[in-house]
């Protein structure tokens, strides 16, 4: 059973998490346990791939939680060895939205050389151009997802080795991609040369961790190393240890900076610095750049809770838990019909009532997509009896889309490409909306100086409209960059 979030429609999702170990006594339960950490990266599905010497390759792929599939003895069982990978999934290519088994990874091949699996987070802005050329070749496709062109483009290398052949395939790939992959006793990291999508590496004992946020090292009690770096495959072995190759053209790295204002766990470790912290100092720039006279500072729980108290540490405001969150709502437990729908935010979030009536409140949130949550959320506070309702949001005015893995609607849906600010405030029924400036933002992430227009230090594009990969599919389909578009 898929979980029901009829009101996720107007937030952003990552697309998916990786994880992979080598020299555990039983990769598959470190795997799941990591897969856990990183649930918040996609919900819809999620998958083990294992290899041990005596059985060969071993695979679980299931829809729904981490929790509700992969935490039984007898799952844990089927998946022996002592090297693992695992992926949790949010759709964002393929049939999106509708996640089907096939989709899910890890996705696993057996080429002439041996078998090999990955698991990839981002997404390929070619995917639709290698996909067609590699059908026209011969290859038949088992599933919906760009992930799969890798392993084709794998099997069609000549290569000397499987890390040639992984090495091959990435070149030939655009967009953003960490990836994770294992053969029957080597463990494969790689991130895209800009570095868009998270990935970092540690040490259990003598075994190696691979992981998309530094909250899944912690989960197994693993010893951080660093971050893979942009441009950079990993190759380690129980024999060798750790070999670093650099395949792909230097180039200025464009993390993605959204990974500091929502995807990533805030008690990961981004760039050696919190996430929670990053997030604060948002709030703490924010309340620097849109003062206003109010009672009470309240989050939208729980992504906009540290900039909230970033915001109320700096303006000198009170905080308060005026919104609380169900923690309960991942699974509905009715049949999801029109009147439940209707329910909407409701079934997940609930106005302090006592807290709000009478005061002038500054609701802080990370983000604003299509808007139809937010003005929700306004309505509920205002029907608690607020005085006033002001919205602060954490990051710039979304205006663009993604085509890095973020699942964000198209440019038509997103109420920032074609209102403005004062347009958005009056459709939020908001006494005042302001949001964090590009350049506010990026001070917080540590950049004192602000965004380097001439050379960006972030991916920013769903702001900016800065793409730093051209999005060749989608350019092919007739959408247009910023500057065709101005």
């Amino acid at each position: 059973m898929r979980p029901l979030l009829p009101f996720d429609g107007d937030t952003l999702h990552e697309e998916c998490g990786v994880f992979g170990i080598i020299g555990a006594a039983d990769a598959a339960q470190f795997v799941a346990l990591g897969l856990h950490a990183l649930q918040h990266r996609g919900q819809e599905a999620g998958g083990i791939l294992t290899h041990a010497p005596a059985t060969g390759f071993h695979a679980a792929r299931r829809m729904g939680y981490v929790r509700d599939n992969f935490t039984s003895r007898e799952v844990i069982d089927s998946l022996p060895g002592p090297i693992g990978i695992g992926h949790v999934r949010y759709a964002t290519s393929g049939r999106k939205g509708q996640t089907e088994l096939r989709d899910v990874q890890p996705f696993f091949g057996e080429l002439a050389l041996g078998g090999v699996a990955i698991s990839h987070n981002g997404n390929l802005t070619n995917a639709e151009a290698l996909r067609r050329e590699l059908i026209e070749r011969g290859s038949i496709f088992q599933s919906g997802s760009d992930s799969e062109c890798i392993i084709h483009l794998m099997a069609r290398s000549m290569g000397r080795s499987i890390p040639d052949r992984f090495e091959d395939a990435l070149r030939k790939c655009e967009g953003a991609f960490s990836v994770v992959a294992m053969t029957k006793d080597e463990l494969i990291g790689c991130r895209d040369a800009l570095g868009v999508r998270p990935l970092v590496l540690g040490r259990l004992g003598e075994g190696w961790v691979l992981a998309s946020e530094t909250c899944a090292l912690d989960i197994i009690g693993a010893r951080f190393l660093r971050e893979v770096a942009p441009g950079e495959m990993v190759v380690i072995t129980e024999a060798r240890g750790l070999e670093s190759h650099f395949p792909f053209r230097p180039q200025n790295p464009r993390f993605c900076i959204f990974e500091h204002v929502y995807f990533s766990r805030p008690d990961s470790i981004i760039g050696g610095r919190s996430v929670y912290e990053a997030r604060r100092q948002i709030g703490v720039e924010l309340a620097r750049e849109t003062p206003v006279e109010a009672d009470l500072v309240c989050s939208v729980p729980d992504s906009g809770t540290p900039a909230a108290i970033g915001y109320a540490q700096e303006s000198g405001i009170p905080f308060g838990m005026g919104i609380i969150r169900n923690q309960y709502v991942g699974r509905t437990f009715i049949e999801p019909t029109d009147q439940i729908r209707n329910m909407g935010v409701r079934l997940k979030l609930n106005v302090n009532r006592a807290l709000i009536a009478g005061k002038r409140v500054v609701l802080v949130d990370d983000s604003v997509v299509r808007g139809t949550t937010s003005r929700k959320i306004a309505q509920m506070v205002r029907d608690a009896g607020a005085a006033e309702v002001h919205f602060r949001i954490a990051s710039p005015p979304t205006s663009w889309p993604c085509f890095y893995g973020v699942d964000t609607p198209e440019r038509g849906k997103l109420l920032a490409a074609h209102m403005s600010e004062e347009e958005m405030r009056a459709h939020l029924r908001v006494d005042s909306l302001r949001f964090v400036s590009l350049d506010g933002l990026y001070r917080a992430v540590g950049e004192k100086d602000g965004r380097n227009d001439a050379a960006p230090q972030y991916c920013d594009a769903c702001f900016s409209g800065d793409y730093p990969v051209a999005p060749s599919d989608m350019i092919a389909e007739g959408f247009r960059m910023k500057d065709a578009a101005e």
